[in-house]
C-alpha cells in the first residue's frame, strides 16, 4: 500500500482547549457541548466540524502575544491603511483605479 497525502486534519477539541486563553475556554466548551449534542442530525455534524475549525484558527491567533493589541486596533480602526497607501508603497504596483 502506498502512502497517501493527508488532505485535511480535523481540529482536536483538546488541542483547541489547551491553546485557548483561559478567558475563552468556558465559551468554547459551551459552544462545543451544544454542537456535539446537536450533531446527531447528519446536517448538524458539518456545523460541529465548522465550529472546531473556527475555534482552531482563533486559538492559533490568540496564542500570538500581539493578538489582543491587534484585535483592539482592528476594532477601533487604529492604524488603518487605505488600499491606495498600500499600492503606493509597492514599487510598480498600479495606483490608478480602473
Amino acid at each position: 500500500m502506498s502512502a497517501q497525502p493527508v488532505d485535511h486534519i480535523e481540529p482536536d477539541p483538546d488541542d483547541i482547549l489547551a491553546q485557548l486563553p483561559e478567558a475563552d475556554r468556558q465559551r468554547f466548551l459551551a459552544q462545543y457541548h451544544r454542537a456535539v449534542d446537536q450533531a446527531h442530525e447528519t446536517w448538524r455534524y458539518r456545523q460541529l466540524r465548522e465550529l472546531l475549525a473556527e475555534w482552531s484558527l482563533y486559538a492559533v491567533a490568540a496564542a500570538d502575544p500581539a493578538y489582543a493589541e491587534r484585535a483592539r486596533a482592528a476594532k477601533t480602526g487604529e492604524g488603518f491603511v487605505s488600499a491606495g497607501e498600500v499600492a503606493a508603497a509597492i514599487p510598480g504596483w498600479p495606483t490608478q483605479q480602473r
